[in-house]
């Protein structure tokens, strides 16, 4: 997989979420996007469908980047062997850096919608799972992303009960069954994308060691792994800076 895509209201905001609280390593950034291929590859399909409902495209989410009204700008940053692609959609008087997204933020942002895609990150084995939620949303409400919030595991009925909740109310834990030793929290991240932070621990962390080794069984092929096969090289060592202590992508 080559990467994750997030399109973002704010990139600054998006960035800095991405790159400093998570420490990620910027790769690339690229903008002001517009012409026929950059507006045909990615959207013709939904402009099929607005002439099929005689409607205008925007009305769908679709820029007009052919001409001179709206522009794409997009950056790369990268977490161990997973890149997040922070796209923003914007008018075309609108700066690179900064200004207003071209599209409303969408209302609804429930993952059980249909399409609804999260992002994973695994946490550290050797790290405590709820202390590590109680310093992301502390360093995130630091830097003004108060509404980058982890759920409870508890009935909650207001933002101050969220807060007051118990600390080992921050994940929920799996002690029985198949999962056994799974933990996890869903989030909300600065854009209102879907996180989900995860950690795997005996008894299931040998149940998924045992399906990877799997996949390195002797084949046909010979005995690389489809990571090999493909060209990928080993994951990159570990940074220290920030909540990537804590994480690794998944």
């Amino acid at each position: 997989m080559q990467n994750f895509g997030v399109t973002a209201q704010t990139t600054e905001r998006a960035f800095e979420f991405h790159a400093e609280v998570l420490s990620r390593t910027e790769v690339s950034r690229d903008g002001a996007f517009r012409g026929e291929p950059v507006h045909h590859t990615p959207r013709a399909d939904q402009e099929i469908i607005a002439r099929e409902r005689r409607v205008d495209p925007r009305t769908l989410g679709v820029p007009d980047l052919k001409g001179d009204s709206q522009r794409l700008d997009v950056r790369f940053v990268q977490l161990e062997n997973v890149v997040i692609e922070l796209l923003r959609y914007r008018d075309a008087a609108q700066p690179m850096s900064g200004g207003d997204s071209w599209a409303e933020p969408r209302d609804h942002m429930s993952p059980a919608y249909p399409c609804s895609i999260h992002i994973c990150f695994y946490v550290r084995d050797d790290v405590n799972f709820d202390t590590f939620i109680g310093d992301l949303e502390a360093e995130c409400a630091r830097r003004g992303m108060t509404q980058v919030r982890a759920n409870r595991t508890v009935a909650v009925h207001s933002e101050d009960e969220r807060r007051a909740a118990p600390k080992n109310a921050n994940t929920i834990k799996i002690h029985e069954g198949p999962s056994n030793g799974w933990s996890s929290i869903d989030c909300e991240g600065p854009e209102g994308e879907q996180l989900e932070f995860v950690q795997v621990l005996r008894p299931v962390k040998k149940t998924v060691a045992d399906g990877a080794a799997v996949r390195r069984t002797p084949t046909k092929r010979g005995w690389r792994t489809s990571r090999q096969r493909s060209g990928m090289t080993s994951e990159r060592p570990w940074t220290d800076r920030s909540c990537a202590r804590s994480l690794k992508s998944s």
